[in-house]
């Protein structure tokens, strides 16, 4: 039972940690962006996209050039904390963020876009700061939309893959998740345990995909 359960609560935690780290990026991400024009605002907003269409390879690949042991940062990391990223938990949820950052920034953006400039506008006419506006108008106005991407990235982080495999490794109890236990049980001939963790990953993904749409519907 605990090599079957064991990726999946791996893949739970992982996702659970990298969707709320997205939330926080991907909704500032937003608010900086939402409804603002500046020179190459095209080109942040494609490298911000970029990993939703890149193959999870070259996601994967990417990370291990930017975080590996022979990189900058990755020196850095064993200079001053004796230890390396690559080939950790810490790892997979860096790749589960990447992915679903994309998923995240864009649900964000259209529902703060979404927002009423009128009902902001008078909050600032009484008085009210940005950081205020923002927390007590926009945020709430748009709790909907940052939900539904919430939802979605942390399905996306669920079924990460590719770059999971190549940054993290498939090290069974320490980083190997319900994606690449599939994988290996599929190579070894273990149909049934293989099945068993694709049925859990249809019944999460499912019930996740449904929680996305009703929240959809309730922000129209």
């Amino acid at each position: 039972m605990e090599e079957f359960w064991s990726p999946v609560w791996l893949s739970i935690n992982v996702s659970l940690l990298a969707g709320v780290i997205v939330a926080i990026l991907g909704t500032a991400a937003a608010r900086w962006m939402a409804r603002r024009r500046f020179r190459g605002k095209t080109i942040v907003e494609t490298v911000f996209m970029l990993p939703l269409v890149l193959p999870p390879s070259v996601v994967g690949f990417l990370l291990v050039v930017l975080f590996g042991r022979h990189s900058p940062i990755g020196k850095l990391m064993e200079t001053w904390f004796h230890t390396t990223v690559l080939f950790t938990p810490g790892a997979a949820v860096m790749a589960a963020v990447v992915v679903s950052f994309p998923l995240m920034y864009q649900a964000a953006k259209a529902g703060l876009e979404a927002v009423d400039p009128t009902v902001e506008g008078a909050a600032r006419i009484d008085g009210a700061n940005e950081r205020q506006v923002f927390w007590h108008i926009s945020l709430p106005l748009a709790r909907n939309a940052l939900l539904s991407g919430a939802v979605l990235s942390f399905a996306r982080s669920l079924g990460e893959f590719g770059s999971t495999l190549m940054f993290a490794g498939n090290i069974p109890g320490k980083t190997q998740t319900i994606p690449t236990a599939v994988y290996m049980a599929m190579e070894s001939g273990r149909m049934e345990l293989a099945w068993a963790w694709v049925a859990v990953t249809i019944g999460l993904s499912f019930s996740l995909l449904s929680c996305a749409a009703k929240l959809g519907r309730w922000q129209r």
